[in-house]
Parts: C-alpha cells; sequence; structure tokens
C-alpha cells in the first residue's frame, strides 16, 4: 500500500518517460506535421490536426515533467488526465483504422499498442495510489 502523504520514485520516473515520448513525438509532429505523418504511412494530411495531437503531447508531456515532484493529489489527477486522452486515442485512432483510415498503416496499430501500453501503466498507478 501507499502512504497517503508520498508518491512513489517509480511513478514520478515514469512520468518523466512519458514526459520525453511526448516531446519525442509532438516535437516532429508540430514542426515537420506532413514529413512525420508520411513517416507513420498516412496517405492525406490535415496539418491542422497533427499540430493539435502534438500540443496535447506537449502540454500532456510538458506538465507531468514539471508535476514529477507534485503531491498525491497532483499524481491523481494528472493520472485520470491520462487515462481518459490514451483511451479516447485507442477508442477513436482503433475505430479509425478499422474503418480503414489512411489505409489502415501499421503505425496506426503501432500507436494504438503504444497508447494501450501507458493506459495500462496509468490504470496501475491510479489504483496503487488511490489504495
Amino acid at each position: 500500500m501507499t502512504d497517503l502523504k508520498t508518491v512513489p520514485k517509480a511513478l514520478r520516473n515514469w512520468f518523466v518517460v512519458h514526459a520525453v515520448v511526448d516531446l519525442l513525438f509532438g516535437i516532429p509532429l508540430m514542426l515537420m506535421p506532413v514529413f512525420t505523418l508520411e513517416l507513420f504511412g498516412w496517405q492525406t494530411m490535415d496539418v491542422i490536426s497533427a499540430r493539435v495531437v502534438a500540443a496535447a503531447l506537449f502540454g500532456i508531456g510538458i506538465e507531468s515533467y514539471i508535476g514529477r515532484n507534485a503531491g498525491r493529489e497532483v499524481f491523481l489527477g494528472m493520472l485520470n488526465l491520462k487515462i481518459i486522452w490514451s483511451l479516447a486515442v485507442i477508442l477513436g485512432v482503433s475505430w479509425s483504422l478499422l474503418n480503414n483510415a489512411q489505409g489502415a498503416p501499421m503505425m496506426g496499430w503501432v500507436l494504438v499498442g503504444v497508447f494501450l501500453a501507458f493506459n495500462f501503466l496509468w490504470i496501475y498507478w491510479r489504483i496503487k495510489l488511490k489504495s
């Protein structure tokens, strides 16, 4: 059981890892959306939507880094956000790929897998932190 006043160092470390991953995807998506989406196998590009996604990655990733030393209540709120965001991405992107959006590129499924892994991680820590 986790002490109600503390946040495990492992969770703090995962927040830093998550920040790095978000920025690794967000920066190229913001600066070079067409090039980045072409690498992922997208057939058509919407640079505005791509940059909106990049902005969301920046917001969540940078706040993960900034908040890495916060208290339990901040972590609970951020975990809720991360769980909701990753689940919405999983559902939305999967639905789109199953309907052959963008030709259903393999990298789309890799993206779903990354969000699925993080979703399970955040649910695990949310349960652990709440108990």
